[in-house]
């Protein structure tokens, strides 16, 4: 049985409308799969640890085959738990809103924080990145919502570095499996239609994710 990771990128609580679209889709994914085990990782609730100096260090003295220690070694503990939570799950739900064309800062941490060599990719001198995530059978599918932005819009209402950058770092993870959710009503759209299919869009995609 596939476990689900919901990783929720929006402060906003109830007011939010990726974290509304997200419930829907772990009600239908619970009905659909009673046996499997869903968590909610919120980014903002100060489990997600700080990537500064002794992270970075720790980072290069890994690169550089050595083990950190010290602060470096305590930064590191901290990022690897970070590290297993997310690779634990097989199935992940990102809610991502848009922020000023691209994502919170918040999940730009996150994936600061998990992106570790060794355990997401690997380098080689001579063809590049290595995806370790690929070949694993995870799934992910993340909802895109967005005010002002929208498809078809020229870029005086914005533009969309939101998914374009979100859906690059999965596929460098070797994560490929992605399905998407959006909603994109708009300041002149009709947002109670767009946001019933958005909410139908998700039901559908949990019963068989």
């Amino acid at each position: 049985m596939s476990d689900l990771l919901h990783i929720a990128a929006s402060p906003r609580g109830d007011a939010s409308e990726s974290l509304r679209i997200a419930d829907t889709f772990v009600a239908a994914y619970r009905q659909a799969h009673p046996d499997a085990t869903v968590r909610t990782w919120n980014l903002w609730d100060g489990s997600l640890p700080a990537f500064g100096p002794a992270a970075t260090g720790a980072k290069m003295t890994v690169f550089g085959g050595q083990t950190p220690e010290g602060e470096q070694g305590a930064a590191w503990a901290e990022v690897q738990q970070a590290v297993s939570r997310f690779t634990a799950a097989d199935r992940l739900l990102f809610s991502v809103p848009m922020w000023n064309a691209g994502i919170p800062y918040v999940l730009k941490q996150f994936i600061d924080v998990v992106s570790q060599p060794g355990a997401v990719f690997g380098v080689d001198p001579h063809t590049g990145y290595i995806p370790l995530l690929a070949g694993r059978g995870i799934r992910a599918t993340v909802i895109y919502t967005s005010a002002v932005w929208g498809p078809g819009l020229g870029s005086e209402f914005g533009n969309d570095f939101q998914s374009t950058y979100f859906t690059d770092w999965l596929r460098w993870t070797g994560i490929t499996d992605i399905s998407e959710i959006r909603f994109h009503p708009t300041l002149t759209g009709d947002a109670d239609t767009e946001r019933d299919a958005a909410h139908a869009a998700a039901r559908d995609l949990a019963a068989s994710f």
